[in-house]
Parts: C-alpha cells; sequence; structure tokens
C-alpha cells in the first residue's frame, strides 16, 4: 500500500557496529526517500540542517538537502557511504523555517521528504537552474574626435555602434547590436581597443518589461487609523502580540492598510511577506507594491507556479541572498527564505486555495500563522469574509479581532438585487431556465449606453454542464470520473474537469442512438454566446482557466479591462475578489447555487463568502455599484446574509449549526481516504480499517462510517473514505499512527490522509 504520510520507520539493526563521528540524514532532490551519510571531518564544520550537499547515490552523484545532523550511531549500519561536498556553505533553509519544517510533518502527518519539496522550489532543488549569462559589450575608452570623425565617414553603422554605447553609458547586451559593426570595432586600433565584450549574470525578472507608476500614501481615514495604530504596536512588540483578525467589508482599504505597514515595518530595518491565495490576485497586488515601494522595486521578489523556473530559481535566489525585503506569492511563498521577518500579511484568508491538496497538505494559512510565532513576527489575516475558524479564534480570545465596516473615500456598498429564477423559466422545451434574466439584462444595457463596465460571475467553465438525450435521458459521462462531461464549443469537445479527459461531442445518444440530444445548464462559454447576440457591439472578454493560457494573458486581460479597454467581463472565481475597478459598476452572479447544494457542511459558508466578494467589485469609485443575484433559492441564509453585507448575521447562525453539529471549528477533523483502480479492494480496505480503528477508539474521537467519497470515482481510481472529529487534532493523529503503520494492504491500494481538511468531494 502507498501511504503519503509519516509513519514510524522499523528499527535499524541494534546488532551493527556503526560508523563513528556524525552522519547527516539527506532528502535526495528528485526522489521521496532520506539516506543517511558519513560527514567527512573536512566538512564538519560546513554541513548544517539545510545545507545543500552533493552525495553519491548508486554510481553517480546527486544532490540533496541535509533535514538532520546526528550521531552516526543513530543510523544504525556498520559503514555510510560519505557525503561528498557541500553545494553552498549557508544552510539553504534557515533554522527557524527546519523548524517549521518540523512542525507541518508532525501537525499534518507528512513526510519529512515532502516537506523539503514543498519549502524548497523545483527550480532550487533540481540543480538544473543556474544564473543567466550574456555577453555584454561596453566602451574601454572615449574614442578620439579623429577616430569618430573617420567612423562616420567609412563606417557609419559602427560609428552609430559607439554613439548607441555612449548614450547608454553602461555595458549593453551584445543582442542588442548590430553585430557585423560590433565585429569590425574588436579589430580595429589593435594597440588602444575601444570596445570589450564580457560575459555577466542577467536577472529574469517576470516583470521586468512592465512599468510602475510611482505611487504615494493615501490619507486614512479613522477606521484605517486604529487599525495601523494596532498593527504598528504589533511590529513594535511582536512577543506580546496575538494573531490579528483583520474584518473589513469590500472596499474599506484593506490594502492601503497593507502598504502602509509594510512601508513602517521596512522603515524598521525588517522584511514583510504578502500571502495572496491564487495567481490570479497576484499581478494587481504586485502592480499595488511595486508602484509604492517604487524607489527599491528591485526589492519587491514574487514567488507563485505560474513563474517560469529560471524566473523563479532568480527570484528564489534574490531572496535567500537578502537582496529582497518584500515577498508576495500565493501559497508556497509562506517558506520564502526571509530574514529578519517584520510583518506576514494574507490576504483574502478564507480562501480555499492556501490548502494544498498533495503532500504535505499543509492549509497555507495556519502555517503562516505558526511560521509568524516562531519568528516572533505579527501577522495579520484580512478578509470582507473570514473564514469561521479564524472568526471563532477571536471568539475563543487566540486571534485579535479589528474591524473596518465602512468604504473608503466615503463610497457605499452596493445595492443588493435576487432575482428568483424559477419566475424566469425557458421559452422551449428542454431549453431550461434563461441564462440572463430580464432584470439583468436591462441593467447591463443601462450600464454600456453610460460607459460604465460590468463583471459577470459564473463559476462554471465550457459551454454546457452536460450533455443530454431527450429520448432516454442518458448523460454523457468520463471514462474515468463519476462525472459529466461538460461541452465546449470553441474546440467542440467534451472535457472532464476533473481528470482532463476529451472526446469528440456526440451527434447521436451513445446509449439508444436518438440524435435529440441537448446540452444541460450553461458555463462561461455559452454566457458569452448569449451576449454577443444581445450586445454585439460590446468589447468583451472571457476570464476562465480554459481561456487564460500564457502567464501573462490574464494580467494583460486585467490591465485592458483597467485602462476602460473593455465594457464586459465575464469570469468564473479568478475575478471574484481582491480586484479594484471603480468603473464597474454593475455586477450580476449568474447562478448563486452552483456551490450551495453539494455534500460539504462548508457549502453554506462558501457560498456567502462567494457572493459577498463577487458582490464587492462593484461601486468601488465615485458611482453607486448594483449588484444583481440570480437563484433558484432566495430564501437560502447564505444568499440573504450575503444580500445585506451581514458577516455578523451569518456567522451568528453558522456558528450555532457547527457547534450543535459537533462541526469545526468545534471540533478538528481528518480525513482518512482509501483509493484503487479495484472498487472491491478499495471497500474492503476502508471497512476492515473502519473495524479494526473502531475497536479501541479514544474517548473524545468520533469515527464515521465508512462510505464512497461523494465523488466516488475519478482519475480511473474508486475512492472510500472515513471521517474522524475531536477536540484537537493530536488526539486523532496520535492514535491513527500506529495502528495504520501495521496495516500495509497490497501496493493498488492507495492510502491518504488529510489534517484540517477542506474538500470531501
Amino acid at each position: 500500500m502507498s501511504q503519503d504520510f509519516l509513519f514510524d520507520l522499523p528499527p535499524r539493526r541494534s546488532d551493527a557496529q556503526v560508523t563513528t563521528g556524525n552522519a547527516a540524514l539527506v532528502s535526495i532532490d528528485g526522489g521521496e526517500q532520506s539516506f543517511d551519510y558519513a560527514i567527512p571531518a573536512e566538512l564538519e564544520a560546513k554541513v548544517a540542517e539545510g545545507s545543500r550537499v552533493r552525495i553519491p547515490l548508486r554510481d553517480k552523484l546527486t544532490t540533496g538537502t541535509v533535514l538532520e545532523v546526528r550521531p552516526a550511531s543513530q543510523a544504525g549500519y556498520k559503514h555510510l557511504r560519505s557525503l561528498h561536498s557541500v553545494i553552498s556553505e549557508r544552510p539553504t533553509l534557515n533554522a527557524k523555517l527546519l523548524e517549521l519544517g518540523r512542525w507541518m510533518a508532525d501537525y499534518y502527518c507528512a513526510t519529512k521528504d515532502s516537506v523539503m519539496r514543498a519549502m524548497l522550489p523545483v527550480a532550487v532543488r533540481a540543480n538544473v537552474n543556474k544564473p543567466k549569462e550574456i555577453n555584454f559589450v561596453r566602451l574601454l575608452r572615449e574614442p578620439t574626435e579623429e577616430e569618430m570623425a573617420a567612423l562616420e565617414k567609412s563606417a557609419k553603422r559602427q560609428h552609430e555602434l559607439v554613439l548607441q554605447l555612449q548614450e547608454a553609458d553602461v555595458p549593453l547586451p551584445q543582442s542588442e547590436l548590430n553585430d557585423s559593426a560590433l565585429k569590425a570595432l574588436l579589430k580595429k586600433f589593435p594597440e588602444t581597443p575601444l570596445l570589450s565584450v564580457e560575459t555577466g549574470q542577467v536577472e529574469r525578472d517576470p516583470y521586468g518589461e512592465d512599468e510602475f507608476i510611482a505611487t504615494t500614501p493615501l490619507p486614512l481615514n479613522e477606521e484605517q487609523e486604529k487599525v495601523m495604530e494596532i498593527v504598528l504596536h504589533a511590529v513594535a512588540n511582536p512577543t506580546t502580540t496575538k494573531p490579528i483578525l483583520l474584518l473589513g467589508v469590500t472596499g474599506s482599504g484593506k490594502t492601503e492598510v497593507y502598504l502602509q505597514a509594510a512601508q513602517r515595518t521596512l522603515d524598521m530595518g525588517k522584511s514583510v511577506l504578502v500571502l495572496v491565495p491564487e495567481i490570479s490576485l497576484t499581478p494587481q497586488t504586485v502592480d499595488r507594491f511595486k508602484s509604492r515601494f517604487s524607489n527599491i522595486q528591485k526589492q519587491v521578489a514574487v514567488l507563485h507556479s505560474g513563474l517560469k523556473e529560471g524566473e523563479r530559481f532568480d527570484e528564489w535566489h534574490k531572496i535567500a541572498t537578502r537582496q529582497c525585503r518584500i515577498v508576495i506569492g500565493a501559497r508556497s511563498a509562506i517558506f520564502a527564505p526571509l530574514e529578519e521577518l517584520g510583518l506576514i500579511l494574507v490576504d483574502e484568508e478564507h480562501e480555499n486555495s492556501y490548502k494544498q491538496d498533495s503532500p504535505p497538505r499543509y492549509q497555507g494559512r495556519d502555517v503562516a500563522v505558526m511560521r509568524a510565532k516562531i519568528e516572533g513576527c505579527p501577522i495579520v489575516l484580512g478578509s470582507a469574509t473570514p473564514s469561521l475558524e479564524s472568526f471563532h479564534n477571536t471568539q475563543r480570545g487566540k486571534y485579535q479581532l479589528v474591524e473596518m465596516k465602512q468604504r473608503a473615500d466615503n463610497c457605499t456598498l452596493p445595492l443588493v438585487r435576487v432575482i428568483d429564477m424559477k419566475l424566469e423559466g425557458g421559452k422551449g422545451k428542454h431549453q431550461g431556465p434563461s441564462i440572463i434574466s430580464e432584470r439583468l439584462r436591462m441593467a447591463i444595457d443601462q450600464r454600456l449606453q453610460k460607459s460604465q463596465q460590468v463583471i459577470l460571475f459564473l463559476n462554471r467553465r465550457g459551454y454546457a454542464k452536460s450533455v443530454t438525450c431527450q429520448s432516454c435521458a442518458h448523460v454523457v459521462m468520463c471514462e474515468h470520473c463519476s462525472t459529466a462531461l461538460r461541452l465546449h464549443r470553441d474546440e467542440k469537445v467534451l472535457i472532464c474537469h476533473i481528470c482532463g479527459f476529451r472526446k469528440k461531442s456526440p451527434r447521436k445518444c451513445p446509449a439508444c442512438g436518438d440524435p435529440t440530444i441537448f446540452y444541460a445548464g450553461f458555463g462561461t462559454q455559452r454566457v458569452e454566446e448569449t451576449l454577443l447576440k444581445i450586445f454585439p457591439k460590446v468589447r468583451m472578454a472571457r476570464v476562465d482557466a480554459d481561456s487564460m493560457g500564457p502567464s501573462n494573458k490574464l494580467r494583460d486581460t486585467l490591465n485592458a479591462f483597467k485602462a476602460n479597454k473593455l465594457d464586459l467581463l465575464i469570469g468564473t472565481q479568478m475575478i471574484a475578489k481582491g480586484l479594484h475597478f471603480p468603473n464597474v459598476t454593475l455586477v450580476g452572479i449568474l447562478n448563486a447555487d452552483l456551490a450551495l447544494h453539494i455534500p460539504d457542511f462548508r457549502a453554506g459558508e462558501r457560498t456567502f463568502q462567494l457572493l459577498t466578494q463577487v458582490a464587492g467589485r462593484a461601486g468601488r469609485g465615485e458611482m453607486a455599484g448594483e449588484v444583481i443575484i440570480q437563484t433558484f433559492t432566495p430564501q437560502s441564509p447564505s444568499v440573504q446574509f450575503a444580500r445585506h453585507h451581514d458577516f455578523d448575521g451569518f456567522a451568528s447562525q453558522e456558528l450555532t449549526m457547527r457547534r450543535d453539529c459537533g462541526h469545526p471549528p468545534y471540533s478538528h477533523a481528518v480525513l482518512l481516504s482509501v483509493r484503487s483502480e479495484n472498487q472491491e479492494m478499495a471497500k474492503f480496505v476502508i471497512e476492515s480499517l473502519a473495524e479494526t480503528l473502531s475497536t479501541k477508539l479514544p474517548e473524545g474521537v468520533m469515527m464515521g462510517d465508512p462510505n464512497p467519497s461523494p465523488l466516488e470515482r475519478t482519475h480511473n481510481q474508486w475512492r472510500f473514505q472515513l471521517l474522524f472529529r475531536a477536540r484537537t487534532v493530536k488526539e486523532i493523529t496520535s492514535y491513527l499512527r500506529p495502528i495504520l503503520a501495521k496495516e500495509r494492504p497490497k501496493n493498488e491500494v492507495i492510502l491518504t490522509l488529510d489534517v484540517d481538511p477542506v474538500n470531501f468531494m
């Protein structure tokens, strides 16, 4: 059985005569194993936890990271192979990051190797990237007037090249210069050379071609001033400060508080880490920080998975060599090797994308809180719709709650209207409900006539939800997952949004052969097609995972919208939060029910958060905003509380339900999952585990019944799960570890453990 979490390893041979001295436990790059190596005497002073080393593996040298230095006697072997060399004398990960890694391995039941892979980017671990070097050309001396006159008369291109270098006053890349003129000039003046070609390193900056217009701090209102006072007191007195939860309504000016708090932290000689939940929010956050810190923008580094490997390599090493004092990034940026960390800012702290869905399955927000504790620095968790876990921590006194209830610049919260789509209906057989209600259509038309901008939100990609036969009701399903295939009209294919399986759209029913098939539901592609029919002259863009392919396309689209080159934006959750467009006066939410009815106790919370966040994109400028929510369940508390921008009311009702049911945050959950291509084998394993685990279940630990996962089959594998709940995670994991370590089903079964899960599908 394959297991991706931490078990106690079998004991080493106790009768072995062990090597003397110290040994290093090394995590091997590109693998999932760690091995002990003897530390030669000449390397003893250079090897520490976090050091990058070269080691012999089989018949070749490879690289790895030192996880632990310990007496060689603890390795348990008579002979150990020796480390070959140290790549860098300065540890790649400092002592505080290593302490964070040990906590992660323990809390999330993860292997040290998986934690190390998460903390060190592939670009750093793989050892295939290196600083980029190019040839530069520089003037060795100033040419005389006679030399310039001769060049101008007989060799104009050579003359132009010299002028180009003189004007630049710095060495220029050889690739930017005329090659033939350069070669000729290098041969001239043999006794007193005029030019020199030298090799130098060049930075691969993902934002190097962008221009950032400097901004100055904005005046703060009374609420912002109070928050700033609290944050700055925390920066000055970090050891006495609790994590700060900043609950600020959309448009309340949280970002300005972040910027000014970051500046004051830099003034104290400390560094700042800024986390955003996903790549779609990175461009605008980077723009705001690089514009505000334009005088030191080269000291603003960016880390996220959308960077090219070379860019990520350079950005990481800029941080590691202390060239950067501000780091902005998504979840994995929490491991940025910043020194003198003075402030951590976690924007949109409620977002599920902070949770890693592969080993180690960590929650980035919670790891950020732990890093702040280890570093001895304050952390600010910001959101208009905080997670109920964080909000509950303020009620328990673990976090400090600060609020901003008013929008900045005297802007008002948008008026929210709810449209009951049951009253809209379809116009023909099998057409289903309308995509755009008449009220929303009229509102869009009014805004376009006034040259105002509109955002339409639908959290479903593709053209149609499913392809269904009218005669036998057959739905075309994925061959590898328990889900319907989605039609993508642009490519004329059906695609599984779980595993990526693709097939041509059928012309007739695969089950009965009837040609009368229809497309049920709708996605962003169909919305785009419908709107172009209604508003043929509208300048429109679609923002979803299908349309935003290249790394800079999202940034270009958002910049075009910000510059009023687009009238209307249709998008998924990529445009739901954190974006600031003052000319947007209308937001339409086309189907508020998509996340409301999934089998997850957080469904209502997620719907409320999403509706509130999307609604917050409207009315952020001088003009009042309007939000139209289309729903089939207008009476839902999630819809009604979002309609009134009432977080306190929603939280009070939802927390009461959670307390009565024993759900988080009144407990911690651990999800034990089994998956296999053999359905019967997976079912047998989960039922056997449930029987074994139920026999001595500790008091205070609740175990659910073994059940198929709500999404029973994905990627050709059948999935079953067991849910555990207790007051603390330790109560569950300390019980599960020793028992699961002894359970070794066949290799065709994969067992995973997810601590504090956010996805039960």
